[in-house]
Parts: C-alpha cells; sequence; structure tokens
C-alpha cells in the first residue's frame, strides 16, 4: 500500500480554503439552533414531540426540494455564484423570523426555515465537493473533514447562546427572543455573501470519463457512489434525530431541566463532535479514509445500542461519546462518494446534498416512536441508520487495493 499523502492542500488554493472553511461554521449554527427550538415550541405552544419535529422536517426538506436546481445553477455558473445565492437565501430566510416573532406564526416559522434550508443547499453543493478538489486525492476526506471542523465550532455555539436566551433556570416558560439570533446571523450571513460576491474563486475543471469503447461513462453506473449516496441518507437520518432529541432525553430523565441540557449539547455532545473531526482529520493524513469510517462506525453502533439500553448515566456518557464517532461521517462518506467521478463530481454533489431529506425522516420517525413508547427506545431509529452507514464503510475497506 503506498504511503498515505500528507499534503492538506495545495499552496495555490489556500485562499478559497480559508474563505470557504468561514462557511462551514455558519450553517453549523444554522442547523444546531434547530435542535434548541425543537424543545422552545414544544413548551411555548404545548405541541408533540412529533409535531416539534417538523422544525427539522421542514427545513431539510429544502435541501430535497432545491438540490437538483442548485446542481444545475453550479454546473451552468460555477461555484463562487452558486455560493453568493446560498448566502443571500440564508440571509433573507434569517431576516423572516423578525415577522414570525410579531405573529407569533409556527407555520410561518417553518416557512422562513424552508428558505434557510434552501440557501444552505446551495452552499453546500458548491463548498462541500470544491473543497475536495483543493489538494491531492489521497487526502480530501481529511481536508473535508477539517474544513467541517468548523462546522462543528458554530453547532456548539448555537445551543449555547440560544438555550441560555430562551429557557430559564426554573423552568418557566417565557417566549424569549426568537427573531434575536436569526436576525444577527442574518447580517452577517449577507455581509459575507457581499464579501465573496467581490472575490475571484478559481473553476476546477474536470476530465470526461470514458470507458474502453471511447463511450462517456454514465454516474448511475458507479455503484460505490450509489451505496455511498444511501449511507449518507442513513448517517443524516441518525445524526439529525439524536440532535433533535437530546434535550428531550435528558429532561425525560430527569437529569436536568431544558436549559442545562442546551449547555449539556454545546459543553458535552457538539464538543465532542468538534474534537472528532478535528482528531480524524489528523488521523485520515496517516491510515486510509475507508478504515478509519469503519472503526467510527462501529463505535457509534456501540454507543446507540446502549443509549437504547437506558443504563442511566452510562446511556448518558455513551451519548455523549457517539458524537465524537459520528463526526467524521458525513465528510468521510462524502468525500469517498465523489471518488473518481471525474466530470460527474458537480451533478453527484448535488443528489448527495439530497440526502439531508433524512431530516425530514429521521425526526419524524423518532418523534413518533418516543411518543408511543419512551425516549430510550426512540433510539432504535439512528442506530438503524448506524448500521447502513457500518455496511458501507465494510464494502469500501474490501474493495481497497
Amino acid at each position: 500500500m503506498k504511503k498515505q499523502q500528507t499534503t492538506l492542500v495545495d499552496k495555490q488554493y489556500l485562499i478559497p480554503f480559508v474563505l470557504l472553511t468561514s462557511l462551514f461554521f455558519l450553517w453549523g449554527f444554522a442547523h444546531a439552533i434547530l435542535d434548541v427550538m425543537n424543545k422552545h415550541f414544544q413548551e411555548l405552544l404545548s405541541i408533540t414531540k412529533t409535531h416539534s419535529a417538523f422544525i427539522q422536517a421542514t427545513m431539510y426538506m429544502g435541501y430535497f426540494v432545491m438540490a437538483i436546481p442548485a446542481g444545475l445553477f453550479i454546473t451552468k455558473h460555477g461555484y463562487r455564484r452558486g455560493v453568493v445565492l446560498g448566502l443571500l437565501l440564508y440571509g433573507i430566510g434569517a431576516l423572516l423570523f423578525i415577522p414570525g416573532q410579531h405573529w407569533m406564526s409556527f407555520n410561518f416559522f417553518l416557512f422562513s426555515l424552508f428558505v434557510i434550508g434552501c440557501g444552505l443547499t446551495f452552499l453546500e453543493t458548491a463548498a462541500n465537493p470544491y473543497v475536495t478538489e483543493l489538494g491531492p486525492r489521497e487526502t480530501a476526506a481529511s481536508r473535508l473533514n477539517f474544513a467541517q471542523s468548523f462546522n462543528g465550532l458554530g453547532c456548539i455555539c448555537a445551543p449555547l447562546l440560544t438555550g441560555l436566551l430562551l429557557f430559564s433556570d426554573d423552568d418557566s416558560i417565557g417566549n424569549g427572543n426568537i427573531a434575536l439570533p436569526y436576525a444577527v446571523m442574518g447580517v452577517i450571513v449577507l455581509l459575507v455573501a457581499v464579501v465573496f460576491s467581490k472575490v475571484r474563486l478559481p473553476e476546477i475543471s474536470h476530465e470526461v470519463e470514458k470507458d474502453e469503447a471511447g463511450h462517456q461513462v454514465g454516474l448511475w453506473s458507479h455503484r460505490l457512489f450509489v451505496f455511498g449516496l444511501v449511507a449518507l441518507f442513513a448517517y443524516e437520518v441518525s445524526e439529525i434525530s439524536i440532535n433533535s432529541f437530546f434535550i428531550n432525553y435528558v429532561v425525560d430523565q430527569h437529569w436536568m431541566n431544558a436549559r442545562s441540557a442546551s449547555l449539556a449539547l454545546s459543553f458535552g455532545g457538539l464538543s465532542f463532535f468538534m474534537v472528532g473531526r478535528f482528531l480524524g482529520s489528523w488521523i485520515m493524513r496517516r491510515i486510509p479514509a475507508e478504515k478509519m469510517l469503519l472503526g467510527c462506525a462501529l463505535g457509534t453502533i456501540v454507543t446507540t445500542f446502549i443509549v437504547v439500553l437506558n443504563l442511566g448515566w452510562i446511556s448518558l456518557s455513551a451519548l455523549v461519546c457517539g458524537y465524537a464517532f459520528e463526526a467524521i461521517m458525513f465528510p468521510t462518506i462524502f468525500a469517498l462518494a465523489l471518488k473518481g467521478l471525474g466530470n460527474h463530481t458537480k451533478r453527484a454533489s448535488s443528489f448527495l446534498m439530497m440526502s439531508p431529506v433524512g431530516g425530514v425522516v429521521g425526526p419524524l420517525l423518532m418523534g413518533y416512536v418516543a411518543d408511543c413508547t419512551t425516549i430510550a427506545w426512540a433510539f432504535l431509529v439512528p442506530l438503524a441508520g448506524y448500521v447502513v452507514v457500518g455496511a458501507y464503510a465494510w464494502k469500501m475497506v474490501s474493495v481497497m487495493k
């Protein structure tokens, strides 16, 4: 086996890499803030866990609806314009929370989140594959994991800031200023859009892949890409489901109140998540990404099964540790699925960015199971998703040369 490449980013692409990495923080914040909003709306509007799961479902439906149009737009107009359009939609959707706060309409909040989801689709469809191309192919997964580590930083900040804002120490229910974090976020995102509209990102061309007979190879003939697409969907089911009901799980077990649980999510689970990505990026510069993915998949299966067993503080510890194991999954699967796709890369990326529709399926299913049984049994939903990821990782290791 060849020695693993250690160069993370080619020198000529360093500035684009730094600029794009800043985007990962912004959409990490947008994702993680939902986990606090989920519990807050349950208390504020007296709705069930299944109903509150529409917060995640609506935003991630934006990925499913907009992924293909985003891929077509980026293929025609390039990565930079795709990023700018994504930032504009993100910013507009965030500012829509201001009239939403005035009307206190749950449906209007859902519409605002859908617009944000559409914007994030453009951002991620452009940024994820672009980052994989900014250096040696062998370190693509490591490079994307490093950039996505700043996604983890955004995930830590969101529950911390919004949890302190919306939840009180005495568990009393107040409206809070739901629009404030989104309004600030919207202004920042629109300013970043101005920056990206002025900078020049080099476009990366891909060769057309042909078979032995000289015919162009179709995207869907790449079976490992198809399996990667399924695995990425399964991962999204698991990750988003767990994030959605972390606070519910901790509160239902009477370990702490919602305010403290939001802090535990930031300093516990999501801190482990960010550290897991930085550490995973470093490790994958030395060992194959396929083997790293397999080890982490086994880790998530074990920790999630312990949560299902409902063993008290042992299960809570397993839940937090699971964040470290799952941290590298999305960028690693994404990078492996794009491997060797050549001119299909942009189109393939748009299909991969449909996978967050798992954020529609997972929380709704997990919320329904929790309402019908217990929150611990509901963790069977993410457990099933991690088993699929484990099967994909096993397959990728078996085909390594």
